[in-house]
Parts: C-alpha cells; structure tokens; sequence
C-alpha cells in the first residue's frame, strides 16, 4: 500500500480529512476541526526517555503492528537504554507512524495512558505482538482491552480512548509530519540528528551511529 493509499485509509478510517492530507495539504480543508495541539492535548504530547541534555537525541517512528519494529524493541532496545541512555550518551523520542487501524488504536491507547506508563505499555505490545495483534482467533480491540486493563486502565476509559477521534487525528497529524519532514515511507525509521536511517539494526551498528552522531 502506497503512503497516501495507507493515509487515506487509515483517515477514512476516522472519517478524517485524509484525502486533503493524502495529496500533501500542509493543514486540514475548511472547516474541519484542527488536530488539538500539544498544549491542548496532554496525550499528544513527546514521549520520550533520557536526558533532555543528552548529546544525541534519536527519533524513532514505529507501528505497533510492525514485526521489525517489535523485533528492535525486543532485541536492541534494551540494551541501548541500559548502555547508551541510562549512562547520559542518548535521549530517545518516540513518534507514531500507524500502518493500519489496529496499529492506529493500539497507539491512541498507549497515548491515553499516563505518560509514565507509555513506554512499559509499548514494549509489552511488542513483546505480545503476535498474541493481541496477528493471533489466529484474536480480536486486537479486545486484547487491547485486556493489556491497557493490566496497565491500569479501566474498560470504559479504554473504550473512550478508542473513539476519540481528536486523539486519532492527533496521531495521523503525528505520522504526516514524519512523511513530510523526515520523509519516512516505512517502519521503523530512526532520525540521528540530521540523518535518516530506516529499518531494524542491531545494536552495534545502532550504538556506531549514535557515536558518529553530533
């Protein structure tokens, strides 16, 4: 699926002014409503990790249903908190590029959470990915009820979260910036500084960019 195919029907999806943003419109047709803004909205605010005086701050734009995302979660990000943004070297910050619905309601979850739960709730969605998300007989609205409740979330907080449509357009704003600014067109896709690098790496190369990154 093409980015603006995806856009659009993740947008439709909302029923969204995706067609405008889809051809590239820098803000919404008249008279829609405008995306709340970070200062409007808590939930749309950063998500991020480590020292905001850290040397190399690092961009990482992901979907929750993306396998190789899951895969750098779960294989190199540990090691990099431990190694690269508990000792001071990296701050991470986290942006959403949802490739299909159930990626879109899985992030508006995790963003209706407390922000000192964002990053737990994520790695445990990655780390349950083929559970709640790709399971055989799994339906992921549910499953995705089941985890925000482990995370503290009550059903009917979940099921607002999951129809807000300021949130989601939030987030699909979030993702048309990466497109725009970043030029991301795939998952996840790492900015270090001023350099673009997409795909999942392994530690050692993700710590040699970091180390070459001013």
């Amino acid at each position: 699926m093409t980015d603006r195919r995806a856009f659009l029907t993740l947008a439709a999806g909302l029923a969204l002014p995706g067609a405008a943003f889809a051809q590239g419109a820098d803000a919404p047709p008249a008279g829609a409503q405008p995306a709340p803004q970070p200062a409007e909205d808590a939930r749309l605010t950063e998500r991020s990790v480590g020292r905001p005086d850290a040397p190399v701050t690092v961009i990482e734009y992901f979907s929750l249903t993306c396998g190789h995302c899951a895969a750098f979660h779960r294989d190199t990000w540990p090691r990099a908190k431990r190694e690269l943004v508990d000792t001071g070297r990296m701050r991470m910050i986290w942006r959403d590029f949802p490739l299909d619905q159930t990626a879109l309601m899985a992030a508006m979850v995790a963003r209706a959470l407390p922000p000192d739960r964002y990053e737990g709730f994520i790695s445990t969605l990655f780390q349950t990915q083929d559970r709640w998300a790709f399971g055989r007989n799994a339906d992921p609205r549910t499953e995705l009820a089941r985890m925000a409740a482990l995370a503290g979330m009550p059903r009917e907080a979940f099921d607002a979260a999951v129809t807000d449509q300021a949130l989601g357009r939030g987030i699909l704003e979030m993702r048309l910036a990466g497109q725009q600014q970043h030029n991301v067109n795939s998952t996840p896709t790492f900015v270090f500084g001023s350099r673009v690098v997409p795909g999942n790496m392994p530690f050692d190369r993700f710590a040699a960019i970091v180390a070459e990154t001013r």
